[in-house]
């Protein structure tokens, strides 16, 4: 049995466990979904696991084949290019909308968070979550924060295809690329900013080639 946290307190509670687990890679690409194996990591019964198993097929993490079994996903990277698309233009539109002088206290949060990123170099997990605090700083300092759960759903295929990138290589790449972003954003150079940032978010593309060549039937095939 995993080692999850068990008894989620709703059933939205445990559709974004499973949904994270496949975003973690801890439900792989391809993975059998048992019903019975859920039930016994997450404490609940058939039921609530059904529904989020059918809520997840419909947001394109679990794929149901008649008479053979459901299986976590493949990474479409079809949806991965339009998951990419909604996230840079929401950033980049952000980042034209940010005033100065910048809001201090985010500008703080914000330099705090990469000086804590230095430390997760072999800590991937860490640096997921100082990741994520990052660019949802970045949205904040135009007062968007609330925009990045609003993409949630569609980012997630992004997130996972990131999850994919980052088991082949460190974050220091991904660290340093923060740290250009935020220092332009700080002298108040703009367009480097916005550069920079198109350029990291557009990374993500260059780690699916990379992983597809090891390990393409972790993906949906293409034309």
């Amino acid at each position: 049995m995993l080692p999850h946290p068990s008894r989620p307190a709703s059933r939205a509670a445990l559709h974004a466990a499973l949904r994270q687990r496949i975003i973690d890679l801890d439900l792989a690409p391809g993975a059998v979904l048992r019903e019975s194996e859920l039930t016994a990591d997450h404490g609940v019964s058939r039921t609530p696991i059904r529904e989020c198993l059918i809520m997840l097929r419909q947001e394109g993490f679990v794929e149901v084949l008649p008479q053979v079994g459901t299986f976590v996903a493949r990474v479409d990277p079809r949806r991965v290019a339009d998951a990419q698309f909604i996230r840079e233009a929401v950033e980049t539109t952000s980042l034209q909308q940010v005033d100065y002088p910048l809001d201090a206290q985010v500008a703080e949060r914000l330099k705090a968070n990469v000086a804590s990123q230095q430390g997760t170099e072999d800590d991937v997990a860490a640096f997921v979550a100082l990741d994520e605090e990052f660019h949802r700083g970045l949205l904040a300092l135009s007062g968007r924060e609330s925009a990045w759960d609003a993409i949630a759903s569609e980012r997630a295929h992004l997130d996972r295809a990131r999850r994919l990138g980052l088991a082949e290589v460190t974050p220091v790449m991904y660290i340093a690329e923060h740290a250009e972003i935020l220092d332009a954003v700080l002298s108040g150079d703009r367009e480097h900013a916005l550069d920079a940032l198109r350029r990291h978010v557009r990374a993500v593309f260059s780690d699916i080639d990379r992983v597809r060549e090891r390990m393409p039937e972790l993906f949906t095939p293409e034309a």
